[in-house]
């Protein structure tokens, strides 16, 4: 499901318990100078990402010592340098406050039941990866933020920065799902996007196909488009012209590890893109 960009004023985009993702949630707080916003998401452990400017963080909840982060954050924009976060554990809540002159954090979240430790997640903890090719139109940036080797525990959560290289390109190719628990080949995963194209005028189509069916639907994503994905394979691509990032949040219903079902009809290019094993291991 397609959500258009529109002012939120900080209430959740992607609520707790939603009909699409139930597993997964997704917020955007936009704060200015000295103003405070208090994240509270009962029953979901919950990440804090800048996408600019600095924020100081203090995390509290019953039961687990009170921690605070300062100067969380480092960039002008997603599009310069790397991210920072906080993870912010099951039942607790934590207070945004912004110190730069103005704030968007982007708040993604997993159901879980598991209270772990709050801890911070600072540039030199970001795991990359890039795979593709400009000849498969398919060169793609990842950077992970809570990946395979996160600085601490996390339950059920994903979350991703990922990137077009050059202008314009497939991503999520070949097209895959997640929508089922069938260990080895796939786990069912609920999954959010934010997308942000340079320049802002920029545009994509997001395609999802669900399991049977042989035509798919394709949405139009502008900048800030939200896309539900509970089911179906759903590729995407940037028009000519454009770089696109979209913010990505996975949450499993049984377990943290990603495994992606390829669409037989396209699952040998696996074997022909570039680097695409080694993007696929960094989810598991």
């Amino acid at each position: 499901m397609h959500i258009p960009h529109y002012h939120n004023n900080n209430v959740a985009i992607v609520g707790a318990g939603d009909a699409n993702v139930p597993l997964a949630y997704f917020n955007i707080v936009r704060l200015k100078k000295g103003e405070s916003f208090t994240s509270a998401v009962p029953g979901y452990e919950t990440c804090l990402v800048p996408a600019h400017g600095t924020i100081d963080v203090q995390v509290q909840g019953d039961g687990i010592e009170s921690k605070s982060f300062e100067a969380v954050g480092e960039r002008a924009s997603i599009w310069d340098g790397q991210p920072s976060a906080v993870y912010v554990p099951v039942n607790c809540n934590a207070r945004i406050v912004c110190r730069s002159e103005t704030t968007e954090t982007f708040v993604a979240g997993a159901r879980f039941d598991q209270t772990f430790e709050a801890f911070v997640v600072r540039p030199e903890h970001i795991d990359p990866v890039q795979y593709g090719s400009d000849d498969t139109k398919t060169h793609r940036k990842i950077k992970h933020i809570l990946g395979q080797k996160p600085p601490g525990r996390v339950g059920r959560l994903l979350v991703s920065e990922l990137f077009t290289v050059g202008a314009g390109g497939w991503s999520g190719y070949p097209p895959h799902k997640h929508d089922n628990d069938r260990l080895p080949l796939e786990t069912h995963h609920n999954e959010i996007y934010n997308f942000r194209f340079r320049p802002e005028n920029g545009f994509g189509l997001q395609l999802l196909q669900t399991e049977g069916d042989e035509l798919g639907h394709a949405y139009h994503i502008r900048n800030s488009s939200t896309l539900k994905i509970g089911a179906g394979y759903h590729p995407c691509v940037a028009a000519p012209g454009h770089e696109m990032y979209y913010f990505t949040i996975l949450a499993g219903m049984s377990q943290r590890p990603l495994r992606q079902f390829f669409q037989p009809t396209y699952a040998y290019q696996v074997e022909t893109i570039p680097g695409i094993k080694d993007m696929i291991a960094k989810f598991r």
